[in-house]
């Protein structure tokens, strides 16, 4: 038996020594070809070493190291032993070299098994920021610094020589998978980097390049719209790269927007899609996968006149009043009863028309059914207004325009939206329990505060208590303070994130300029690294994009150290778009952090090209007669007499805090938050805007009425109702803006507040309550700082004026309500 085992191992062995030679007897095999079968090579790679000649032997032939197909030499290597260039063959063809590592290209991955791959050695110089808080590397990251020389002439000669007989022998590598390491690995490699001359071995026969007319033609028309960052990507994938459609400029697309542009784009490597790039991803397509270029132009087109739809919705003439229509209304439904009929709020026994004639003699003219009686004919461009005090009622009216003759004529007709009339000495009454809570707190020692509100359009209460300071600098008390009046201004802290930036950010998203759906990169090109390029704009609305609830830039003691230090606005805001760390993942859960709106309120200045302080002064507080509300008062000609006082002894908290240029006076006039004054020059997204209860009120009535007030439209109420709906997985936030919700919030907003209700707060001591339900706005505020500081047991330190009830907002909020339900 065991002759038999060695005598058969014997045989099988002389079998596959000879195989080849000749057949074994027992194996009868006929050739009888088939047709159906493919090469194993369908990619060459171009790779650079990195390393000079030996050391690339060393790494390519030694045992235990990578390998390619073919090595091509450098002159003037002076690791290189030979006096004239020769390419060295490494693995055989049919082999497989270890090359490509983990890689993709055209729907396949792992290349080494279908691939050739030649090495060249070229060296370039790298570097990494040293003092980069973010310690990811990435061969495209803006914390690496590489320096790549030119290829050597005669490499190249060699090269396309070699290139040349490769493609003879394997028919099956076409020119788009001729490609470099970097495009096929893009998050690991930039090889063989932007000096390799992609162009010349084109010209040469070897490999894909776009024709110059083509790129021409696709760079004109995406420079009148940009095709969006998924159709990008798409077109990418399509081409070869290993892309995902995300809709956003996330790490994957920096990494492989940058490969595509050393292999097509050498002159411009940013890793930013812009309109050549676009351009050139497509006239590659265009080239080569004529049908896919077609199909992915035909989505173009789609998405182009979708957005060109939105954005025209958004992007009418600005509107002189809620209603500001030519009649009979041009677009028309074929739903008859639809037409020539608007809606607008009013309130009973107030309102005005105004009438313009465009050629028409005549019309009819309703307000809630009731026909109006006005003198016609109309003279020809003239400009009627009528009071509409007998037709008008409290909410929603109706409007109807018919027979406007003669035939081909038209109207303009102007309905404006409400403005706000003082009837509080009517109802001064009303409020006896608010007035005795705020006046005992001031008897107790409470510095002071200023109460307006507002209910259907009236203002019921506007009363001023207590004392505007208190003070002196050195903590004691005045021997006259202050008393407070209506018509004091107040630094009201983070409600400027509300009537500010988020005011701002509804007027750029109605006039078509903003969308929060997108990257905050498309804004602010440089905000990257570390993740950032997947934050949306409505992640620092919401506040779930990861930040900490704040940096303390403005002291060098502060969590993360001196290089987060600033007490300088440039330099604060480039630690804001690239240093600031993450302290969790995105949309992990909502963190009310001050840095989202310093972020918000950078990208207000970007897309304006304003600073946020001129942008919303001029543009929406002046254009509604506000001249109370600013930014930066002292330097604007205001006097500190006119401003409630804030901290006794400037940021020190009584005299336990201190850092570099900290002030220790009273605060008056000067904006308090440590961040915005030394760090951002008093103009932040975040806190820095002072105002009065009389402008705060006109700002109410704005939101009240859905987004305008008398004859000016600030946003649109579609864009109003986006700001402020409730967030899915949290009903208690809107885009910025704190919701009533569910009662989650009754310590601001009361327990009557409805759940369509929303507002804001300010450290300082102020309160923002504005209820739809109740056609409500309220506002409180308060200099609940200005009073002493006291340290308890563990070390605490608070101030004395938020003790009171005044100070805790949900007391006198809820005391209002019960004014108003108990009046009705």
């Amino acid at each position: 038996m065991k002759k038999l085992i060695v005598n058969w191992q014997r045989f099988v062995l002389i079998c596959t020594l000879t195989v080849g030679i000749v057949s074994c007897a027992t194996l009868p095999i006929n050739a009888l070809p088939s047709h159906n079968f493919g090469h194993r090579v369908k990619f060459l790679v171009m790779h650079f070493t990195a390393i000079d000649y030996q050391n690339s032997v060393d790494a390519l032939v030694d045992e235990g190291g990578l390998s390619a197909h073919y090595l091509i030499p450098e002159s003037n290597d002076a690791s290189y032993p030979h006096s004239s260039l020769e390419i060295l063959k490494l693995v055989d063809e049919n082999k497989r070299a270890w090359h490509a590592g983990n890689s993709f290209w055209q729907g396949r991955s792992e290349l080494n098994d279908s691939s050739i791959g030649i090495e060249i050695v070229n060296v370039p110089e790298c570097h990494w920021d040293k003092q980069a808080t973010n310690k990811t590397k990435t061969e495209h990251g803006d914390n690496r610094l590489c320096v790549f020389p030119d290829y050597d002439p005669k490499q190249i000669e060699l090269l396309i020589a070699l290139s040349k007989d490769i493609l003879q022998r394997n028919p099956d590598i076409s020119p788009t998978r001729i490609v470099g390491h970097s495009d096929i690995a893009p998050a690991r490699k930039n090889d063989p980097g932007p000096r390799f001359p992609w162009h010349e071995l084109y010209k040469a026969g070897i490999g894909a390049w776009y024709d110059n007319d083509t790129l021409d033609e696709y760079w004109q028309r995406f420079t009148q719209y940009q095709p969006n960052i998924g159709l990008v990507q798409s077109a990418l994938r399509t081409y070869g790269y290993d892309i995902l459609e995300t809709g956003i400029v996330d790490d994957q697309t920096h990494d492989v927007v940058s490969a595509f542009q050393m292999h097509f784009l050498p002159w411009q490597v940013t890793g930013q899609i812009d309109s050549k790039t676009a351009a050139a991803v497509f006239a590659l397509l265009d080239k080569y996968f004529a049908y896919n270029a077609k199909t992915l132009m035909a989505r173009y087109i789609a998405e182009q006149s979708s957005v060109a739809t939105n954005e025209a919705s958004f992007q009418d003439i600005p509107k002189h009043g809620q209603v500001d229509q030519v009649f009979p209304m041009q677009e028309r439904s074929t739903r008859v009863l639809v037409n020539d009929r608007e809606r607008f709020k009013s309130y009973q026994g107030r309102g005005d028309i105004i009438i313009n004639s465009l050629n028409a003699k005549q019309a009819d003219i309703y307000v809630n059914g009731q026909k109006l009686n006005i003198t016609q004919p109309f003279a020809n461009d003239e400009r009627y207004q009528y009071s509409l005090k007998r037709r008008t009622q409290d909410g929603i009216n109706a409007l109807r325009v018919d027979n406007v003759l003669p035939k081909g004529s038209n109207l303009q007709v102007t309905i404006p939206f409400p403005r706000l009339v003082d009837n509080s000495a009517k109802y001064q009454t009303r409020f006896k329990q608010v007035d005795a809570l705020i006046e005992q707190d001031v008897a107790d020692d409470f510095p002071g505060a200023v109460l307006l509100v507002v209910k259907d359009g009236q203002i019921i209460k506007r009363s001023a208590y207590g004392y505007a300071r208190k003070y002196d600098d050195s903590g004691e008390l005045l021997s006259q303070p202050a008393k407070m009046r209506i018509d004091t201004l107040f630094d009201i802290a983070s409600n400027t994130k509300m009537f500010a930036t988020n005011l701002a950010l509804m007027k750029l998203t109605s006039e078509g300029k903003l969308n929060v759906n997108l990257a905050i990169q498309h804004y602010l090109p440089d905000y990257k690294g570390a993740g950032r390029e997947t934050r949306l704009v409505r992640d620092l609305l919401t506040h779930t994009a990861g930040y900490a609830p704040q940096v303390r830039f403005f002291t060098s003691d502060n969590e993360l150290g001196k290089s987060l230090y600033s007490q300088d606005a440039k330099r604060t805001d480039q630690l804001l778009l690239n240093r600031v760390p993450f302290a969790m993942g995105r949309n992990v859960k909502a963190v009310y952090s001050d840095t989202d709106y310093m972020l918000l309120g950078m990208l207000v200045e970007r897309i304006t090209g304003m600073g946020l302080d001129a942008y919303v002064e001029h543009q929406i507080y002046r254009p509604l007669g506000l001249s109370n509300t600013l930014f930066n008062p002292l330097r604007k000609g205001r006097a500190k007499g006119e401003f409630a006082a804030t901290e006794i002894q400037g940021n020190s908290r009584g005299g336990r805090v201190s850092f570099d240029n900290m002030r220790q006076y009273v605060l008056q006039g000067e904006v308090h938050d440590e961040k915005a004054f030394y760090s951002l020059d008093g103009v932040a997204g975040h806190a820095g805007l002072f105002s009065t209860v009389d402008d705060l009120a006109v700002l109410g009535q704005l939101l009240l009425n859905g987004g305008g007030y008398g004859q000016t439209e600030v946003f649109k109420e579609a864009v109003l109702q986006q700001f402020i709906k409730p967030e899915e997985h949290d009903d208690s936030f809107g885009l910025g803006w704190r919701r009533a919700g569910h009662g989650q919030n009754k310590w601001h907003f009361g327990p009557y507040a409805s759940a369509q209700a929303y507002g804001h707060t300010g450290w300082t001591g102020t309160v923002s309550v504005i209820d739809p339900e109740y056609d409500l706005a309220i506002f409180l505020l308060t200099n609940a700082r200005h009073s002493k500081v006291q340290e308890d047991d563990n070390g605490h330190v608070a101030f004395e004026g938020k003790s009171f009830e005044t100070g805790k907002y949900g007391s006198v909020i809820s005391l209002v309500y019960e004014a108003i339900l108990n009046g009705e």
